[in-house]
């Protein structure tokens, strides 16, 4: 799948059974894949297929802050507007020459996996909907964007510029600038060094995440390399690749299915040939690639934990905080990539089917309170401005997995729940299926203790020691390790 079609908003009826009475929400953490953008390297230019495209109207309009002067005593800043050009190798030698559409034109042209116009249409278009249904149809954000509701925000994004700009086009989606006063700071984002990376699978850094998902793409590759649905596919776009198609072949199987996702999901000017859409060789493409890029998760929990697990700890840190009455943070939005969003639901045994996530998936992740007679607002302080409270103390339980809590820390977890939203659906976490973990008559309503207990089987001890060890060892656990419990 490629640009993703989002369903319409909820109607009346839909919302009163996603978001019953006697639930208060407390807490939104929402995970965003980028937009749609260009291919991360180009590809198939013997099939005529462009290595540069011109759907990049942004690098026409870049800013970037300067200083203006050089004197200590007057620090002054001003802002540059620029154009990028684009230069590269011309075709008869290695003179430069520009990059340019195939009108000749050289603005507008992107980089190698650069978000396009599209994708910060259908950014924006996301931000837009999350307003919809938090602060229109929800009331559960206020409608202006001021400086106590900008404490409670938590923006983060990768350090892959697509990642950043889709956050930021759909914060404005979210607090379009009508809604933001002219004295109000800017937004804080946050950003982390590669090395400390856990926003997506940093297989650059962790060198045994790296060795597993090595194992589980050769697994995949003994597995499909000779089947006849990778038969089907040499038959079709053999010509176009060296050799046969095959999983670690050149292109990687998942270059092919990168490259066309990229193509179908832009104009007439980047298409390849029509083999390329044969619907068969899309499913294949697919279904071989969900399996070499997100079995580790389903099977093997270290690869949860190396992969996903400091990420998912995060988020179930910032829920126990709520429940603790001493979260700063109402909502927050990352921008990242497939691989974190198919990672995270793999993870907690949510992700099914074949289907790669589409350009601006989503994940939404919701914290919920029961109201007991009124006694939830009473004990939580209730209110907006409770929750914004920039003196609240560090959590006492943290990291802390739940077999380590005392009763009254597992106590303060009691009448919380966490529910999941992949693009709208509401999916469920297998081990939250049973008696006495989730709201009774709805399994999607996962006790915030039976959660936890889940994502404390993966999260690390000490991420960046635990990616040096188990070098050399098997990446096959020798009993089932299945996600989700």
């Amino acid at each position: 799948m490629t640009t993703l079609v989002p369903r319409e908003p909820y109607s009346e009826e839909e919302l009163g059974k996603l978001y019953p009475k006697g639930l208060q929400l407390q807490l939104v953490q929402i995970l965003l894949r980028h937009g749609e953008r260009t291919p991360v390297a180009p590809r198939f230019q013997n099939a005529g297929l462009p290595a540069y495209w011109p759907y990049c109207k942004a690098s026409s309009r870049f800013t970037s802050t300067v200083l203006a002067t050089t004197d200590p005593a007057s620090s002054s800043w001003d802002n540059l507007q620029w154009q990028r050009h684009l230069e590269r190798f011309s075709d008869s030698d290695d003179a430069p020459t520009l990059a340019t559409s195939p009108t000749g034109d050289p603005n507008s042209m992107c980089q190698p996996g650069e978000l396009t116009d599209l994708g910060r249409q259908t950014t924006l278009a996301l931000g837009q909907r999350l307003r919809n249904l938090y602060i229109q149809q929800l009331s559960f954000l206020p409608s202006d964007l001021t400086p106590t509701v900008l404490d409670s925000l938590y923006l983060r994004a990768t350090p892959i510029p697509r990642a950043l700009e889709s956050l930021q086009q759909a914060f404005i989606g979210l607090y379009p600038p009508r809604t933001r006063p002219s004295t109000l700071p800017p937004p804080a984002i946050i950003l982390r060094s590669p090395g400390d990376e856990t926003l997506f699978p940093n297989e650059v850094v962790c060198r045994r995440l790296n060795a597993l998902a090595r194992a589980f793409g050769q697994r995949t590759a003994d597995r499909h390399n000779t089947s006849p649905a990778l038969q089907h596919a040499t038959k079709l776009i053999g010509k176009y690749v060296e050799g046969d198609v095959r999983v670690d072949g050149k292109p990687r199987l998942s270059g092919i299915l990168d490259t066309v996702n990229a193509t179908l999901a832009h104009g007439p000017l980047t298409r390849l040939p029509s083999e390329f859409y044969d619907p068969q060789l899309r499913d294949t493409l697919e279904r071989v690639n969900v399996e070499e890029w997100y079995s580790g998760y389903q099977e093997n929990r270290e690869y949860r934990m190396l992969g996903i697990g400091s990420l998912a700890a995060d988020i179930v840190g910032r829920m126990v905080q709520r429940a603790e009455g001493k979260g700063v943070v109402r909502f927050s939005m990352s921008g990242c990539h497939d691989t974190t969003l198919a990672g995270l639901l793999s993870s907690l045994g949510a992700f099914k089917g074949t289907k790669w996530p589409p350009f601006t998936s989503h994940v939404a992740i919701e914290l919920f309170r029961k109201d007991m007679d009124g006694l939830a607002a009473k004990k939580s302080g209730g209110g907006w401005f409770h929750w914004v409270n920039p003196m609240a103390d560090k959590s006492e339980i943290g990291r802390k997995p739940m077999d380590e809590l005392n009763s009254v820390q597992r106590e303060r977890l009691d009448g919380y729940y966490v529910r999941l939203r992949y693009n709208d659906a509401v999916v469920t976490v297998p081990g939250c299926k049973a008696a006495g973990k989730h709201l009774e008559g709805d399994e999607s309503f996962c006790t915030l203790e039976a959660f936890k207990a889940i994502v404390d089987k993966y999260t690390p001890r000490d991420w960046k020691q635990q990616c040096k060890e188990n070098m050399g060892k098997t990446a096959f656990p020798e009993k089932p390790e299945p996600s989700g419990y």
